[in-house]
């Protein structure tokens, strides 16, 4: 993996793109909910085109990465072809995970 920039407190960054059949499976609420039980994460997920997920998630690198795994496995009926992962400098601008509207 590359290298991840660290905030202060240890918090990393990583903005996730999936691509395949990622619509129309539940897998914005799949992601929502799994950031929700690995707990201590922060950020967005959102549908973008007709075959691609975005996420941008903070949080303690260990979980930003499960989550990372996970969003790779995707919901039953999802099938995921690609996945790219960009890490960015941490910003702390969210308070919790969720859902933001489709582009």
């Amino acid at each position: 993996m590359n290298q991840k920039p660290l905030s202060g407190d240890g918090t990393v960054r990583a903005h996730v793109w999936v691509h395949g059949r990622v619509q129309g499976v539940g897998f914005r609420a799949h992601v929502e909910y799994r950031a929700r039980q690995v707990g201590g994460l922060t950020g967005w997920v959102r549908n973008v085109g007709y075959d691609t997920v975005e996420a941008v998630v903070e949080g303690e690198r260990a979980k930003v990465e499960r989550l990372i795994e996970l969003m790779k496995d995707g919901p039953r009926g999802s099938r995921v072809d690609d996945s790219k992962v960009e890490w960015e400098n941490p910003t702390g601008e969210f308070a919790k995970f969720g859902m933001r509207r489709s582009m």
